[in-house]
């Protein structure tokens, strides 16, 4: 493949104005639309040489067969444009939107002679002014049915108010109470228009106004001994109530917000967009990206945004996300124009906006993780995943059993593994193990040495037939985080202290289960080709080369075989690719979380050194300084503050610890 693409246009060709510029491949087909505030500065990182580009940035380049800009007079301009073009052609290497459902909206038909409030999907409704999106069809009803009590409004089908304003009578919804419009023939147009606004207005955030002027009515009808209205009035302050009820106060009373929380990874987004008006959580929508091309979060954001507020005809004084695109100016100018008021496009950085953008991204995050293990869940995914695995690496059989190594250390000290199973598609926990590692010159080091200890297991006669026994045995010898060995009997501490390795049993209950009993098809190592080279050294000295090896890169997504010059590239959707993510994921999570429980371990072993110091007054220590760094900056007064540590205590405590 030439470094250099036939279509690059000559660098004085390309202006340094703004604009929007098109990839287009052979076929006139637009791949990508993407603005710039320097075009000439922009489309140069697309042809800088192949092989510095980002793999999914070069499939595009290299699909393309030619590139066109337009010019525009502002950031704005090409703001709208890229908009504008992103709708009409529906580039595939741009970000694609997928909502995880199709979410039910309240709609109120203001374009109605009597408008009515009604649940629906569809978002073309002329003149109608939508809230929501609702998680359950049911919870709009709810809300509706609390909101006519406080606001009765039409809710009757449009054929029954033709039929109730021809002849006179009520409409049947009208005549059990359910309906307000003039078709109930209790109010008038005019009357029932004033209503309307007033739900329209309170659903947008006037909860005080609202509540304030029912309570004063409501105090006002009771002076006057008018205990009927007053009762009235009680009622609708209790359904006010009832639906504010439903939805906490995350913002002050007078904030009218919509945040966004984003999770993502190499290939996907999950976002979480909270709408917030008077100060409560009105709804929330989530929404998957897939992403073709590598971008920034501050891109990412740009896209949401554009998204999110291109066709809205509700857009709100303040917009939280977690970083700001880089042309965050000229998009609060596109969203003025839009709004017609200003908007502020700002980062929730502390308070409740924090704290909400916090809970925001937890659920972005959980929705990410439901998105990629949703495919491997289902058995016709699985099979799918597996046969493509097979096919990639040029397998003869499926992997069924697939273990995955991670190696995790804190500045080469703690170096921990992991090893995580997963059989057809789906997580092993119970024969999950960590490794504690000794000494080591590096990553590619401790690879060797972790599989060459596990791979040493599928050797011992009675690691099939005795495999239970021999799990118990191992697990009754337990000495200091090392295991002794089940056939010899040998402590596993002398035998760790040679290897430079020990295992250790981690989330296996306490019934028998199989100690690497199983002979794994495949072997997967987070990393790339030093890695994977490591992994088969060690299944060459350990005499089992029939045991298929490969990795993967994080960085690119990239599978490495052993002794390949260039990586296996999976499609973006395979499913194979999901099952190798999820994957590294668990035994990159299963690593660290092995390593975090050392380093407890390691403080406080540190500090029950130290005579006089038990266990209360070391997690008393803890939770007051947050680590075993700031105790050990701590002066001796500033150790004697805490409860329970007295003056000789703390220069004890501040002696030991500065000594080490």
């Amino acid at each position: 493949m030439a470094d250099v693409l036939p279509y690059r246009p000559r660098t004085g060709e390309i202006p340094t104005d703004p604009g929007v510029y098109r990839f287009r491949d052979a076929d006139g087909r637009v791949l990508y639309v993407g603005k710039a505030k320097n075009l000439r500065q922009r489309l140069s990182n697309y042809f800088a040489p192949l092989r510095t580009l980002h793999e999914r940035t070069r499939r595009m380049v290299t699909t393309a067969a030619s590139v066109e800009w337009t010019v525009v007079p502002t950031d704005i301009d090409s703001l709208q444009l890229e908009y504008m073009w992103i709708k009409e052609f529906d580039p595939p290497f741009n970000v694609r939107y997928k909502d995880d459902k199709s979410y039910p909206f309240m709609a109120v038909t203001l374009g109605d002679e009597a408008p009515r409030v009604i649940v629906t999907r569809n978002r073309k409704i002329p003149g109608a002014r939508y809230f929501g999106p609702y998680p359950k069809v049911w919870a709009v009803h709810e809300t509706i049915d609390l909101m006519i009590k406080a606001f009765p409004i039409r809710t009757c089908s449009d054929a029954s108010y033709k039929r109730a304003m021809q002849t006179g009578r009520p409409c049947f919804p009208g005549q059990i109470g359910k309906c307000g419009g003039p078709c109930s023939m209790t109010v008038t147009i005019e009357e029932h228009r004033a209503m309307v606004n007033d739900f329209v207005a309170f659903m947008a955030g006037g909860d005080e106004r609202f509540t304030r002027e029912l309570r004063r009515r409501m105090l006002d009808a009771s002076a006057a001994m008018d205990y009927e209205a007053a009762a009235k009035y009680r009622d609708k302050l209790g359904a006010i109530d009832a639906v504010l009820g439903k939805s906490a106060l995350v913002l002050p009373s007078d904030e009218d917000a919509d945040l966004f929380g984003i999770a993502e990874d190499e290939l996907a987004a999950s976002v979480q967009h909270f709408v917030v008006r008077g100060g409560r959580v009105r709804a929330v929508r989530a929404t998957m990206i897939e992403k073709e091309l590598d971008i920034s979060g501050a891109e990412l954001v740009d896209q949401v945004l554009q998204r999110a507020y291109g066709d809205a005809p509700d857009i709100p004084r303040r917009i939280l996300v977690p970083v700001l695109p880089e042309d965050a100016a000229a998009l609060e100018e596109w969203l003025r124009e839009r709004r017609g008021r200003k908007v502020e496009i700002a980062v929730a950085q502390r308070g409740q906006r924090a704290d909400l953008m916090r809970t925001a991204t937890v659920n972005a995050q959980q929705a990410l993780i439901r998105h990629k293990t949703r495919r491997t869940s289902d058995y016709v995914a699985r099979t799918q995943a597996l046969t493509d695995l097979q096919e990639a690496i040029g397998m003869d059989e499926a992997p069924l059993r697939i273990e995955c190594f991670d190696i995790s250390h804190l500045g080469g000290t703690n170096v921990v593994a992991s090893m995580v199973v997963f059989e057809d598609g789906l997580p092993r926990k119970d024969q999950y193990r960590s490794f504690n590692i000794a000494e080591t010159t590096d990553d590619t080091d401790s690879m060797y040495q972790v599989l060459r200890r596990r791979l040493a297991y599928l050797d011992r006669p009675d690691a099939d037939a005795d495999a239970d026994s021999a799990g118990d045995a191992a697990r009754s010898e337990q000495v200091d985080g090392a295991l002794a060995d089940p056939t010899t009997g040998i402590s596993a501490v002398a035998e760790a202290l040679a290897a430079g390795v020990s295992d250790e049993v981690v989330e296996t209950p306490a019934r028998k289960k199989p100690r690497f009993a199983y002979r794994p098809q495949l072997l997967l190592v987070d990393g790339g080709q030093p890695q994977v080279e490591a992994a088969a050294r060690a299944l060459r000295d350990a005499g089992h080369p029939e045991i298929a090896v490969c990795g993967i890169a994080k960085r690119l997504e990239e599978v490495w075989l052993p002794a390949d010059d260039f990586p296996v590239i999976l499609p973006r959707t395979s499913e194979a690719l999901y099952l190798l993510q999820r994957l590294r994921d668990e035994a990159h999570r299963f690593a660290i979380t092995h390593q975090r429980k050392r380093r407890r371990n390691d403080i406080t072993t540190v500090l029950a050194e130290v005579p006089g110091l038990g266990a209360s007054r070391i997690k008393v220590l803890l939770k007051h300084f947050g680590s075993v760094t700031a105790l050990r900056g701590a002066a001796p007064e500033q150790i004697e503050e805490v409860p329970g540590i007295g003056p000789v205590l703390a220069r004890n405590i501040h002696t030991h610890l500065v000594s080490r």
